[in-house]
């Protein structure tokens, strides 16, 4: 029995920085060129702080680093590169005004941790943050805000005390499925087990409360919110000589901040123009009447309009398949009609064609609903589903496949979007990269398919590096539904992505 085997190694996504340069490496080339949104002069990026005295204090005085040059101290100069301050990469200056800081009282916080009861105690100091937050959301107001935590507070967790037992009870059996067939593909290490949760439903994501996650999703339901970057303790008090350098923590903060302000860092340069491609995505929910359901979350994203999100259909828990949950044919149309409009209003045009990305093969259903909708507004409709797989790959000597091998066997067609990178001449990653097996419903090219899963997963502004495993059509529909937990049924989340990184 012959093989059909073919090994190809895409070549990697070019991005748009400032003076329309283009580049695949953000530090290499905003440290020269600037950000894509970079203008001529040096404005003011105001920034709000709200925390414990102390931490307020360290922020104040760590913040106005990220104006100056800081040396990276770690070991690979090609990956890691000096920080040349915020004018010279993005045309800002931060500061922070008196006006825009608030402390959080040390009285008010001891007597919020006094509370016998965890979930008294989770709820008073999620009260007293968002509080602090919520009065900088004035008509004079900064343009972000850092939310200084203590490592123990960013890392509260509890169990969620909204759930019945019956619910639970449902819930820990869905999430021993889940994990089944995780472990059912290969054995993953633990690096792989928590990137993997980006692919699949969590029903831990509703069995437990973090803080992290309730804040911010308390912020983004307030009228006319400001984006919040969290910072933990640590990262204000780290020597420069221990884990990730001051120029590496400028380079990743400042230009996080720099989005959540309005701004680009940069752009797309190989994704076809006036394309929206959408993200499905299903995460648990406790309805008010008191049972457990699944939500649909779909994430858009085009070169012509800001990233946004929506909340979709409901799905009954044994509207399942292969323990994967569906939408029915109703539920799929009047998903895409919606997100159709939504881009029409925001780019003033339909597009010219839409892709959809689903961490689970589709049903039947699904294709007749996405594209009997697709169809009669949008000339190409493209259903792609990529999902993990046990498959392995490995060079001559042990050497890992470089990022973008694309491989095909017979039918089937893995990418890997992580792996040895050449412009830094190593593979950031401990273990043999993972795959994400990918496919099509329905006939298209798979190697454009492939270049545009590619491209998509360069487009995250929390980090510098320039690459990510998951494209962001499926990285912000899971970060969509984790603190979707934290909302009413009848709440839907912030369509913008500025409030989820």
């Amino acid at each position: 029995m012959s093989l059909n085997l073919r090994i190809e190694c895409l070549p990697e996504p070019g991005l748009v920085f400032g003076s329309n340069m283009t580049g695949v490496e953000p530090r290499r080339v905003m440290g020269k060129y600037g950000a894509a949104d970079k203008t001529s002069g040096v404005k003011d990026l105001r920034v709000g702080i709200v925390g414990q005295p102390a931490d307020v204090q360290m922020a104040r005085r760590w913040l106005p680093r990220l104006n100056s040059v800081a040396v990276a101290r770690e070991k690979s100069a090609r990956r890691y590169r000096d920080w040349p301050g915020a004018s010279q990469v993005l045309g800002v200056r931060f500061v922070v005004d008196d006006r825009f800081v608030r402390q959080i009282e040390e009285d008010r916080l001891n007597l919020a941790l006094q509370r016998s009861s965890p979930s008294q105690q989770f709820d008073e100091l999620l009260d007293l943050f968002d509080a602090k937050i919520q009065a900088l959301f004035g008509d004079a107001r900064p343009d972000c805000i850092l939310v200084c935590l203590p490592d123990d507070l960013a890392d509260l967790r509890i169990s969620n005390p909204r759930l019945s037992a019956k619910e639970r009870e449902t819930l820990e059996r869905l999430q021993r499925e889940e994990e089944q067939e995780q472990m059912s593909l290969f054995q993953p290490t633990p690096e792989e087990l928590k990137a993997a949760e980006d692919l699949r439903t969590t029903a831990e994501d509703l069995l437990f409360r973090t803080f992290y996650r309730a804040l911010k999703a308390r912020i983004m339901t307030h009228q006319n919110p400001v984006p919040v970057q969290i910072i933990r303790r640590e990262t204000l008090i780290r020597p420069d000589d221990q884990g990730q350098s001051l120029a590496t923590r400028a380079w990743n903060l400042a230009v996080s901040l720099f989005y959540k302000a309005g701004h680009e860092p940069w752009r797309p340069a190989d994704l076809p123009g006036n394309t929206c491609f959408i993200g499905i995505s299903f995460h648990h929910l406790k309805r008010r009447e008191g049972d457990v359901v699944y939500a649909s979350v779909a994430q858009a994203f085009s070169n012509e309009v800001e990233p946004f999100a929506l909340k979709g259909s409901l799905v009954p828990h044994d509207q399942r398949r292969d323990r994967q949950p569906y939408l029915s044919e109703a539920q799929s149309a009047s998903l895409m009609a919606e997100v159709l409009e939504k881009y029409r209003d925001r780019a003033g045009m339909l597009p010219t064609r839409v892709v959809v990305h689903k961490t689970s093969m589709y049903q039947p259903e699904e294709e007749k609903g996405f594209r009997s909708t697709a169809e009669g507004l949008v000339p190409t409709c493209d259903l792609i589903w990529m999902r993990s797989t046990g498959f392995r790959l490995i060079r001559k000597g042990m050497q890992e496949p470089w990022r973008g091998t694309l491989c095909s066997v017979g039918e089937e067609s893995y990418l890997f979007t992580m792996g040895y990178v050449a412009w830094w001449d190593e593979y950031p990653g401990p273990h043999i990269p993972a795959p994400l097996e990918i496919g099509s419903c329905g006939e298209t090219d798979m190697r454009e398919r492939a270049r545009e899963l590619l491209a998509l997963t360069k487009m995250n502004w929390n980090s510098t590096e320039g690459l990510g495993r998951y494209p962001i059509t499926i990285s912000f529909a899971r970060k969509v539904g984790m603190l979707m937990t934290e909302l009413s049924e009848n709440q839907g989340p912030n369509p913008s992505y500025r409030f989820y990184m």
